[in-house]
């Protein structure tokens, strides 16, 4: 048992730490660059990067890190006097809170919403900027969020 939870924490600080940079870039340089290339081609490029993005590695490994996340706060609170059990656990509890639970809740319905308007039709010019406005500002949460989650999941690891 012991075994497959050094492993699960193992692929959890790494998957989390590729989650940490895929947000990181949107929240820092992608997301500016979009909307430095005017509205209709950011827009009509962001919609486009949400439609490949499920199609792509990137889910799977979504699904995966969360997974194993969720497994890391089971054991973390089974395991809690040992040495690294609340650094995993509180650190895999971020990452499902603050990417997760983030991700469900705030980007993925601004994505759909993005999604069901023409980037170059009348209601593109508003659609962008309310975009860019609250998913932002969400994705800086899933950032700071996956960030903390590695800094904690890797303290475990030195710990044990």
């Amino acid at each position: 048992m012991q075994e497959l939870l050094t492993i699960t924490l193992w692929f959890a600080a790494i998957s989390v730490g590729v989650m940490a940079g895929i947000y990181f870039a949107f929240s820092f340089f992608v997301m500016q660059a979009l909307d430095a290339a005017g509205q209709a081609v950011g827009m009509a490029a962001m919609q486009s990067i949400n439609r490949v993005i499920v199609k792509s590695p990137f889910l799977p490994l979504f699904f995966a890190s969360s997974l194993a996340c969720l497994l890391l706060v089971i054991g973390g609170v089974m395991q809690w006097g040992i040495a690294g059990a609340w650094q995993m656990g509180c650190g895999a509890a971020l990452y499902l809170v603050g990417m997760l639970f983030v991700t469900i809740i705030g980007n993925v319905p601004l994505n759909n919403a993005l999604d069901a308007v023409d980037a170059h039709g009348p209601a593109g010019e508003a659609m962008w900027r309310r975009y860019m406005q609250r998913w932002l500002p969400w994705n800086h949460v899933r950032t700071l969020s996956c960030t903390g989650a590695l800094i904690l999941l890797i303290a475990a690891i030195a710990e044990r």
